[in-house]
C-alpha cells in the first residue's frame, strides 16, 4: 500500500481556501495562534464541513493526517512549536 504525502497547498485546496503562498500566509496570521486547549478541528473559524474534513481526516489517520498535524502545529502558539 502507498502512502500519499500532501502539501500545505493542497489541503487548503480541499478546505477551500486560498492555495497561494500568500493566501496561506495571511490564514495562518490571522487565525494564530490557536490556543493550546482547542483542538484544531473545534476552532471556530471552520465551516462544518471544513471540521469534520479535518476531524475525519486524523481519526482515520488518513493520507491527510500528516498535513494536518502540520497545519495544526502552524497555528499554535509558539512556546508550544519548541
Amino acid at each position: 500500500m502507498s502512502q500519499t504525502f500532501h502539501r500545505f497547498s493542497e489541503l487548503f485546496a480541499q478546505l477551500g481556501l486560498p492555495t497561494d503562498e500568500q493566501g496561506i500566509r495571511q490564514f495562518l496570521a490571522t487565525h494564530s495562534p490557536l490556543p493550546h486547549d482547542v483542538l484544531l478541528a473545534d476552532a471556530p473559524f471552520w465551516t462544518p464541513a471544513q471540521a469534520s474534513f479535518l476531524r475525519e481526516g486524523l481519526l482515520q489517520d488518513a493520507d491527510w493526517a500528516e498535513v494536518i498535524d502540520q497545519l495544526n502545529i502552524a497555528l499554535r502558539p509558539d512556546d508550544l512549536k519548541a
